[in-house]
């Protein structure tokens, strides 16, 4: 089995090395296949990758390459975890919109927008070079925004599957809180990516016990604090939101704490100098302890068990995943990408790709539903700004996101958003 990580020079890295070196009799790699431009990173993180498959005695291959199209070639599965622009552009996008009063996130609000922008072509280009090289690989997207990069790619016909660490997160949290192994948890995870609530949490399977009210009774505190939400906020909604509906339910004071602190992207670049001169070292053999605070934690678990699922190895079929709402949610259209609990089916040979299938999911409260409608008519806007460009599609997909709504706010994020991506947008 060949695996291929595009974007194999992140600082993350080392975490889905480590995932695929302890889960090997999950997915038993063969060859993993990095692929990054960024040379000197890349030969540092392929270095300690080769140490840490040597530590726990994985017989896999680790290579390096700055040539997509051979690195991918012959691949069974490719993951993308690339960042256009780097975190530079992050910084941006986390800056800009605090100057409209708006929230600045990298995937929420005008930065998500400004980042599918700029992603989406990048990936669909990957994407079509993954399909002459390799027609039969799947494709693995955590590359942000999720949602829409993953409709991006279902759109122009690739063998995509869209992945967030959100779900696997509150599973092994919740898990713990129970005292239950994380495999004997289901939870009824409906939404869009960074758009999702549990409306139940279930011992054994999709049909068991709904531990969710007893979980917030007893560790309603700890649950609302990792979220960063007034617990009375759980208790009034009766179901757990992912964090990112803090950016809706707490709009304007995200904003003013933004104002007042360091960004994430540069918290994340400080992080990230500290971590490559932690990877330099010779003795290092395992992922640091530092590598947790970077973010996506559980990523390599949950990577490894879809890949494992698509590809007919071992682990479960029930994965959350990003895939076509197919009639599940029945107030969006079909070719709506939705993040839910789906069936996910190992594939081989050519013919009609079997999508995964999304599990029956409890109907959605119209206080959630409306926002889920109205975020994916702006996510239709935006990947329609992505694929075709123009000042106009920007302005539009704006003005429909529902944190911004206004044309005057949506004039000047337009404006900015175009001032500070030009390089990266040829038709601005």
């Amino acid at each position: 089995m060949k695996l291929a990580v595009v974007g194999g020079g992140s600082t993350y890295t080392p975490e889905l090395i480590d995932g695929f070196a302890r889960l090997r009799d999950t997915l038993p790699v063969e060859e993993l296949v990095l692929i990054d431009p960024a040379t000197e990173r890349l030969e540092l993180i392929g270095a300690l990758a080769r140490r840490i498959f040597a530590r726990q005695d994985h017989a896999g291959r680790v290579t390096t390459t700055t040539d997509l199209d051979a690195g991918v070639a012959g691949a069974d599965a490719v993951l993308l975890q690339l960042r256009v622009g780097g975190q530079a552009a992050r910084l941006q996008d986390e800056t800009w919109p605090l100057e409209c009063g708006c929230v600045g996130q990298e995937t929420t609000g005008a930065g998500g927008l400004a980042k599918a922008l700029r992603t989406v072509p990048v990936v669909l280009d990957i994407a079509e070079r993954v399909r002459r090289a390799s027609p039969e690989a799947w494709i693995i997207d955590f590359t942000n925004p999720v949602g829409i990069v993953t409709r991006a790619l279902l759109r122009a016909g690739h063998r995509a599957v869209g992945l967030c660490n959100v779900a696997i997160g509150l599973q092994r949290k919740f898990a713990a809180l129970l005292d239950l192994a994380p495999s004997d948890v289901h939870l009824d995870h409906v939404g869009l990516n960074h758009l999702t609530w549990e409306l139940g949490v279930r011992r054994g399977g999709p049909a068991g016990e709904d531990l969710l009210p007893g979980l917030l009774a007893a560790h309603g505190e700890a649950v609302a604090s990792d979220l960063r939400l007034p617990r009375a906020v759980l208790d009034r909604l009766g179901v757990v939101p992912s964090y990112y509906l803090r950016y809706f339910y707490s709009h304007d004071e995200v904003v003013r704490e933004l104002g007042t602190k360091p960004s994430r992207a540069a918290e994340v670049a400080a992080m990230e100098r500290e971590l490559l001169a932690l990877y330099a070292d010779p003795a290092l053999d395992e992922k640091p302890a530092l590598l947790a605070k970077r973010g996506g934690a559980f990523y390599s678990e949950a990577a490894v068990d879809l890949a494992a699922a698509l590809l007919g190895g071992g682990g479960t079929d029930v994965q959350v995943v990003n895939t076509y709402n197919n009639g599940t949610l029945p107030f969006l259209p079909d070719d709506a990408v939705i993040e839910v609990q789906a069936r996910v089916r190992a594939t081989g040979g050519s013919g009609p790709v079997p999508l995964p299938v999304p599990l029956p999911v409890p109907r959605l409260d119209p206080l959630f539903a409306g926002l889920v409608a109205h975020v994916t008519a702006y996510e239709d806007l935006a990947l329609d700004a992505a694929l075709r460009g123009g000042r106009e599609r920007v302005f539009t997909a704006l003005l429909a996101h529902p944190l911004i709504g206004q044309y005057d706010l949506a004039e000047g994020l337009t404006d900015r958003l175009l001032a500070h991506n030009k390089e990266h947008l040829p038709w601005a």
